[in-house]
């Protein structure tokens, strides 16, 4: 269920991307309206009301998609923490501390290096 409201969000957020981009704008802009391309079938004043009233549908329900999404989200709050919480919660060897750890001193003095002659 939350997959296909996800994915009905998406589509909204396009559709009103599409549709603003449609809309004249005080410019010109790429709006449909102007120029007399519809022949008659739709006035310019007619399609910018209908693409607003589409857009004004579209925005509500992308409204009320992400309410329910975040409503969704929230009822599953305990499955999914944060990361600051996931590290705390974490044993130190992965957390940060030093894979490994360095071996203690041996007992017995450092060997001398052997006695070699340097060329000159």
């Amino acid at each position: 269920m939350e997959h296909v409201l996800l994915v009905i969000h998406l589509f909204l957020a396009m559709a009103i991307i599409g549709l603003v981009l449609l809309q004249r704008s005080e410019g010109g802009g790429l709006g449909i309206g102007g120029g007399g391309g519809l022949g008659g079938l739709a006035t310019p004043q007619g399609t910018a009301n209908m693409l607003s009233r589409a857009t004004a549908i579209c925005a509500a329900a992308f409204f009320t998609t992400s309410l329910l999404l975040g409503i969704w989200a929230g009822r599953q709050g305990t499955s999914q923490t944060n990361l600051m919480d996931a590290l705390q919660d974490t044993p130190p060897a992965i957390a940060g501390a030093p894979l490994a750890e360095e071996p203690a001193p041996a007992d017995e003095p450092p060997s001398v290096p052997p006695d070699v002659p340097i060329a000159e």
